[in-house]
């Protein structure tokens, strides 16, 4: 199909929609770690393995999900990973044993790497002349999803208790349904007959180094920000704070997020990508230093500021590099939203392992650090490309 100038809101919304029902249930993870380490006697580094492990299915194998996608146009994909995780992420809740935890969260996080990478590839499809601004409306709906997702688990199981979660499936079935009557099937990227490695190369082309460069940076974000939404949650549940208090905690911080994606998003339209990654990443240092400083009622306004700024570019790292490589769409929002994520995700049991020997609150302190130091890499990037 090819891409017009007017954008088709119609199916960017119902591609977010997408986004949101298979993240809303991603996002009962962490809220629930404080319990889960409390029923299963978890150690910190179990608690890396975990984020670790679902981090590898949901999104290392989305390089191979976004291979098969490109080669069959179905919707098996699309809607049947948010499936996967609407019937097997409630399941944690009734997990009686360390292993059947990680069956439960890794059958829930294949589902997630499923779809991720053939609904980001359709959003290009259909973003006219707004690529940066369609992007950031799909990635809000993942990142509304684990902002919402966390205060409503967090509820739900103070008034019904752990063992209820596989009642929460009923909202995600409905939304699949009202999905199955919207979302089209997406176009293949004209790489059929080409092998895994081959269809990369045709994909990348000549921009390789730029969208391998992009991919660092992105890596270095994911595992600074999947650190923090993993052990804060134990963090401020040592430091006295209520489930309901950390679902808020975890909630600002990736609603921050979903809002300073549409803000980037927007203004790279306008300026380009380069000042934006400048501006968010060069901010996120200091107000996670705060975040980790202020106490009290501050702490919420720490949170919604730390989120707004380290989140801020998750879109962008995927719209720029469907620019520098438009063929292969599926395949390149797979190794941007995909592999660089999960990359930087399956390094957080380095976090776990780090705060078992000299606690969490200096580690984090540490990684605070990462943000400001990737603007190296970012003022090698690529200027605007369009």
């Amino acid at each position: 199909m090819a891409e017009t100038q007017k954008a088709n809101t119609r199916i960017i919304i119902a591609l977010a929609l997408v986004h949101f029902t298979g993240d809303f249930y991603a996002a009962f993870i962490n809220p629930l770690l404080p319990l889960l380490v409390e029923k299963l006697s978890l150690t910190l580094t179990q608690v890396g393995l975990i984020a670790g492990i679902s981090r590898f299915f949901a999104f290392i194998i989305q390089p191979s999900a976004g291979y098969i996608a490109d080669h069959y146009h179905t919707r098996l994909f699309v809607l049947g990973g948010p499936f996967l995780a609407v019937l097997f992420i409630p399941l944690v809740g009734v997990a009686h044993s360390f292993a059947l935890l990680l069956l439960f969260i890794s059958l829930g996080s294949i589902g997630s790497a499923m779809f991720h990478p053939t609904s980001a590839g359709m959003v290009s499809t259909y973003a006219g002349s707004r690529p940066g601004f369609s992007m950031s409306i799909f990635n809000m709906g993942g990142t509304l999803a684990f902002g919402v997702g966390p205060l409503f688990i967090a509820y739900f199981v103070q008034f019904f208790g752990l063992e209820a979660s596989p009642w929460t499936m009923i909202v995600g079935i409905f939304l699949i349904f009202v999905l199955y009557r919207i979302v089209p099937l997406p176009f293949g990227e004209g790489l059929g007959g080409l092998g895994f490695v081959g269809s990369i190369r045709q994909a990348l082309g000549k921009v390789w180094r730029a969208v391998a460069l992009i991919w660092a940076v992105m890596v270095l974000r994911s595992f600074v920000s999947q650190s923090f939404l993993t052990f804060l949650p134990v963090y401020y549940a040592r430091e006295g704070y209520s489930l309901v208090s950390i679902g808020t905690i975890i909630a600002l911080f990736t609603v921050a997020g979903a809002l300073s994606g549409l803000i980037a998003g927007h203004l790279s339209d306008r300026v380009g990508y380069k000042p934006v990654f400048f501006t968010a990443h060069g901010l996120a240092t200091p107000s996670l230093f705060l975040l980790l400083l202020l106490q009290g009622r501050w702490v919420y306004v720490s949170a919604f500021l730390a989120g707004f700024f380290i989140l801020a570019t998750l879109p962008l790292g995927v719209s720029m590099a469907q620019e520098l490589a438009p063929r292969g769409k599926s395949m390149v929002s797979s190794l941007m939203m995909g592999l660089a994520f999960g990359t930087g995700g399956m390094m957080t049991p380095l976090t776990g392992m780090a705060a078992d020997q000299f606690s969490i609150r200096p580690v984090l302190f540490f990684l605070a650090a990462g943000p400001l130091l990737t603007t190296a890499l970012i003022a090698l990037l690529p200027g605007r490309q369009r």
